[in-house]
């Protein structure tokens, strides 16, 4: 447990940059609830919130010639999916379904960065890693990991599905077969009920209005883009790193994950121009 704690903080400090503030509060049955606008939250719990920081989801890692799509939401219920949790000592876990043909157990952690998958369910899943294959630079004590960030086509927890879910190939030790972490739980606000074992999960987006363009808060838009350019910032640091080290053989896999995040960064900018997205949200 201490193994998974560890790089969980690792994940947090080096590889989490937020999509602006998330509120979180709990009410008077000891329910946890998450928000990412004070609106939501109501009045007379509005002096006792913590605010946090959860990072934004990564677009799809389709090739750069083909734009991707959005990442979308999908739910049975307007008012929101409610799943059974597992508790094992003091961990939860819930059932995900990836790609529609593989099901496991993950840990449910709010404030891990991403979802992790293992190797092994990386390759029942047919998912290619290779030189090309982004990767995410997570510093540890000694070294840099180059952590390969791969595509799933849909992750569905209950009746609650998202599709283009990002998630770190990253084998979790133990019996632990992976984590469920920001990529797929900041599509929706997220209550847990740890007592009675439950969890729910209302999408994020709500309806497009003029102080919510494409259905999302300022918050929302102004942390898509500190993600891409913070990632980016980073990522040419140790580019400058490697070069200046003379090291080469991975100078290539962060040159591709350069392009990468590049793409990434004009396809945001036209969703948020298609959107009506206030240019001052996008700096």
């Amino acid at each position: 447990m201490k193994v998974i704690l560890l790089f969980i903080l690792i994940l947090l400090v080096f590889i989490s940059p937020s999509f602006g503030q998330v509120y979180k509060w709990v009410d008077e049955k000891g329910t946890i609830h998450f928000a990412d606008d004070l609106s939501n939250i109501p009045e007379n719990y509005r002096t006792e919130v913590e605010t946090l920081k959860t990072p934004k989801e990564l677009p799809s890692l389709e090739k750069r010639e083909k734009p991707s799509s959005p990442s979308t939401v999908k739910t049975s219920r307007v008012e929101g999916v409610e799943v059974n949790l597992l508790r094992r000592h003091e961990i939860l876990l819930v059932e995900v379904i990836l790609n529609n043909k593989v099901a496991r157990n993950f840990i449910v952690d709010s404030g891990a960065s991403f979802t992790l998958i293992s190797r092994q369910t990386a390759t029942e899943l047919g998912l290619t890693i290779d030189d090309n294959t982004p990767i995410i630079p997570v510093s540890t004590v000694n070294d840099v990991i180059l952590t390969p960030l791969v595509m799933l086509k849909s992750l569905r927890v209950g009746n609650a599905e998202a599709e283009n879910v990002e998630a770190l190939v990253y084998t979790m030790p133990s019996d632990k077969e992976g984590l469920l972490g920001n990529s797929f739980l900041n599509k929706f606000r997220v209550v847990l009920d740890s007592i009675n074992g439950k969890m729910t999960l209302y999408p994020l987006q709500g309806e497009p209005s003029p102080d919510r363009p494409g259905g999302y808060s300022r918050d929302y838009w102004v942390g898509q883009f500190r993600f891409y350019n913070r990632n980016l910032m980073e990522l040419r640091k140790l580019k400058a790193n490697y070069e200046s080290r003379g090291v080469r053989s991975d100078l290539n896999r962060v040159n591709n994950t350069i392009r990468y995040f590049e793409n990434r960064l004009d396809e945001l900018d036209l969703r948020a121009s298609s959107a009506g997205v206030p240019r001052n949200w996008r700096e």
